[in-house]
């Protein structure tokens, strides 16, 4: 069985300086002055940052003689599966993760570990940490418990993803955008895809593993693609362009509703059941009494996750549309062929056509202006603007962009 680094791609540098510094909080002989408490895992979506932390976890609290993260040890496959009583994930689900979900998560992890060799807490997302739970992880990492281990994702060390007073308290990591071959690769050999699918799908994921799988191997990832990049085509016919806006804000309510249909019955037949539902004792009417706030807290945590859900969708077909931009740009300034035959690497290698119209359609400042809409409009939907609004602005500027 392969080791638990194996699951990153295309880090090589990466997986060599946390087997190292695994080696080492090992060989202190539990001396927790040879372990740094706080790290900082950054890199761009799809590198992997939330993987190489748990990974690095696995390598702690690795029981195995031999190099840590063997893969193989209770300690690392239970690690890997989220079930390791010493590891615990922050993963949010929300918009943000807030002070009181942060004041438990450090209570826990103040305590001694019961069966490994570290507590170790995995803050994905780090940068949806509000302020306020910034500040109770802040107090905890300054001056963190002995054998307690904080490993932070963000996508960057600016101060917009994290806080510059957090970041000076840990260990930087940064994990590289894998390689198109890296990625072909994986899906070749892990998820035993042909050479021509394999290598498509690497190709348009932007550097995104598990994008790549999904684009790879469903139909609706391939289709809401397609759906996003339509829109740059209808800006320049102002009657389709915001129904094509409307259609890909409605694509990711869609699928913010259907990853979260089955999960959310599964939390409200479980609450319901623990509320006592169906129970006929006589303790019945007592233990359901507070039932009514429970089943609130927990729409709203529903609701919440499936905004969010959404959100991430949109900002995906976003980001297409950005990088459509961005090749027709490239292409302009002859800094790249429509053919992907040289010159910079294209998003969008197979959308040469449109991308060599848009290219000779739109000026450079348009193509410019362009992006920086879509930007704008992924802005305006992190401060919670209306997306069909945020859309319908955009959308305004794209087609005002073809005529600058």
């Amino acid at each position: 069985m392969a080791g638990v680094f194996d699951r990153l791609v295309g880090q090589g540098a990466v997986e060599s300086e946390l087997t190292a510094a695994a080696v080492a909080a090992r060989d202190g002989a539990g001396s927790s002055s040879a372990m740094t408490h706080s790290w900082l895992f950054t890199g761009p979506p799809g590198s992997g940052r939330s993987v190489a932390a748990l990974c690095f976890a696995a390598a702690l609290q690795c029981t195995d003689a031999g190099s840590p993260g063997c893969g193989r040890c209770h300690a690392c496959t239970t690690t890997m599966a989220g079930t390791h009583g010493d590891v615990r994930r922050v993963v949010p689900e929300g918009l943000s993760i807030g002070t009181k979900e942060m004041r438990e998560i450090v209570q826990v992890a103040s305590r001694r570990p019961s069966t490994g060799r570290w507590q170790v807490v995995v803050v994905e997302d780090a940068d949806r940490l509000t302020e306020a739970a910034g500040n109770v992880l802040l107090k905890v990492v300054e001056e963190p418990p002995a054998r307690t281990v904080f490993l932070l994702c963000a996508p960057s060390v600016d101060p917009e993803d994290i806080s510059v007073t957090l970041r000076s308290r840990c260990r930087h990591v940064h994990l590289a955008t894998p390689s198109v071959e890296s990625i072909a690769r994986v899906l070749r050999e892990r998820d035993g895809l042909d050479d021509k699918v394999a290598g498509w799908a690497a190709s348009v994921s932007g550097g995104h593993v598990g994008r790549a799988r999904r684009l790879a191997t469903d139909d609706d990832a391939r289709a809401r693609r397609r759906r996003a990049l339509a829109l740059v085509a209808a800006t320049a016919r102002p009657a389709q362009a915001y129904a094509a806006a409307d259609e890909l804000v409605k694509s990711a309510d869609d699928e913010a509703k259907l990853v979260s249909a089955d999960r959310d019955e599964k939390e409200r037949d479980a609450l319901a059941t623990a509320l006592g539902a169906g129970g006929t004792g006589k303790g019945t009417a007592s233990a359901t009494r507070g039932s009514a706030g429970a089943l609130k807290d927990l729409e709203k945590r529903q609701k919440s996750r499936a905004t969010r859900t959404g959100r991430d969708a949109l900002d995906r077909s976003l980001i297409d549309v950005a990088g459509l931009y961005r090749d027709a740009l490239a292409v302009r300034f002859g800094a790249a062929a429509a053919d992907s035959s040289s010159g910079v690497t294209l998003t969008h290698p197979d959308m040469a056509d449109q991308i060599r119209e848009l290219a000779t359609d739109v000026r450079p400042e348009g193509l410019l202006l362009s992006i920086q809409a879509v930007l704008d409009c992924r802005e305006a939907l992190e401060t919670n603007v209306k997306p069909r609004f945020a859309l319908a602005a955009m959308v305004a500027a794209l087609m005002a962009a073809r005529s600058a």
